[in-house]
């Protein structure tokens, strides 16, 4: 957590501008600050991780074929992406933003992805390669973040949720024993989240590119001005 949120309305506001200091205040906000980290947003990022060493034992239970322990395996993963989808927004939304959050919720979300991804190719029901590509472009896509971070920082896009979507309907229906029309169904949507994979894949390289080119041109300009001044 950042902070505590404000009241709502301009009444709350001035009141709290004008209310007297309490002893210990200070104290009282060193104890929120160091209690923040267990807030509901980063308890809902920790069950992921603690998830995901289940969903393995879950998903290659009794030789991994049983299609009992994949539902179970299954009902593991739909847990982690519905986490995955409200801890996000918990933590913008009531300000329960941490460092420990920033950290431990893209970790979460690639471990549950790259386990059920190294998993299912172990079992042989989904070709290597689409593992790597998924896999590679999530690794591609954070080292490409840090790259620019200095410049800047490569916001989400409609494109990259879609790819998040389609990956984990897909990866969910691949964790089932699905036979028949369904089998066939969910390689089409396998096939549509390796296209978004890779398209977006691309968007982002495009805007970490443009990104620093600005931030070094922006450097270059704050440069020259700093040396006309000191002339």
């Amino acid at each position: 957590m950042t902070g505590v949120p404000a009241p709502a309305g301009g009444s709350g506001a001035q009141g709290a501008s004008s209310a007297k200091p309490v002893r210990g205040g200070k104290l009282g906000a060193a104890a929120v600050n160091q209690a923040s980290l267990w807030n509901v947003a980063n308890l809902l990022t920790m069950i992921r991780l603690l998830l995901v060493p289940g969903f393995v034992m879950l998903l290659l239970g009794n030789g991994g074929y049983d299609p009992a322990w994949r539902s179970f395996a299954w009902a593991a993963f739909a847990v982690a992406m519905i986490t995955d989808l409200f801890d996000g927004h918990l933590a913008r939304t009531y300000n329960l933003v941490t460092d420990f959050g920033k950290i431990a919720d893209p970790i979460a979300d690639k471990a549950i992805m790259g386990a059920a991804l190294i998993c299912l190719s172990w079992l042989g029901d989904l070709p290597w390669w689409v593992t790597g590509v998924i896999l590679g472009r999530e690794l591609g896509i954070t080292l490409l973040r840090f790259w620019v971070i200095r410049y800047g920082v490569i916001p989400a896009s409609r494109g990259g949720k879609m790819k998040t979507l389609a990956q984990g309907t897909a990866v969910g229906m691949y964790v089932l024993a699905l036979t028949g029309p369904l089998a066939t169904l969910r390689f089409w949507v396998m096939a549509l989240a390796v296209v978004l994979t890779v398209v977006t894949g691309l968007d982002y390289v495009k805007q970490a590119i443009v990104l620093r080119r600005q931030g070094m041109a922006e450097a270059r300009a704050a440069a020259e001005s700093a040396r006309e001044a000191a002339k």
